[in-house]
């Protein structure tokens, strides 16, 4: 699978990198990384943030976060904080290259970065920031499982978003948004409009 994946992958390779946003100011800006296992059914590290955090408490989500003034790159960020949340430290990442940038629901544009891990990699959740690391194997969306449609509105436009559950774990919203984009728009994965699941509007 992940040499599918790095094949399909690498038709799109530089065209997303010549998009990617560079300093040196990148205030309004995040990162996040979409790590695969290297393994036959590669899987996905995502993480549930804490209860007590501020903001986005208790989602799931993929590692990342805020530019900083001392990050050189996007690419950067989004190792620094993988390895501030859960340990991975960067030389552990194979970074394969970006994804398409995202823009939240708050005004922060986001550039996930996909890269490849080694299957037993020890993980170890910051408890300031984190109360969950797990995994979910990408073969699982291929089947769209997805217990609703969110709909949420983004600079004036409606986008549709599935939202799965995952052992326990709730997937949607932006987590979800990164990885359904990269499996339809790499994997050719299919995943569409449905109209036999409950619609929820956010905004």
């Amino acid at each position: 699978m992940l040499e599918l994946i790095e094949r399909k992958f690498s038709q799109v390779k530089r065209e997303l990198e010549s998009k990617v946003p560079r300093g040196p100011d990148l205030h309004g800006h995040a990162a996040v990384l979409l790590a695969l296992t290297d393994e036959p059914d590669p899987q996905v590290i995502l993480t549930l943030r804490s209860q007590q955090l501020s903001s986005h408490s208790g989602e799931v989500s993929l590692p990342g976060g805020r530019w900083d003034e001392t990050d050189p790159s996007l690419k950067y960020t989004a190792l620094r904080e993988t390895h501030e949340e859960i340990g991975l430290p960067a030389e552990d990442v194979r970074i394969l290259g970006p994804l398409w940038t995202r823009s939240t629901r708050w005004q922060v544009e986001v550039t996930p970065w996909l890269g490849v891990v080694s299957a037993d990699a020890k993980l170890t959740p910051n408890p300031g920031e984190l109360d969950a690391i797990f995994r979910v194997p990408l073969s699982y969306f291929f089947g769209d499982p997805r217990i609703r449609t969110d709909r949420i509105t983004i600079d004036q436009r409606r986008i549709y978003l599935p939202a799965y559950v995952y052992e326990g774990y709730e997937i949607w919203g932006f987590t979800a948004g990164v990885l359904t984009e990269f499996l339809v728009r790499v994997l050719d994965a299919p995943i569409g409009r449905r109209d036999d699941v409950p619609l929820r509007a956010l905004n």
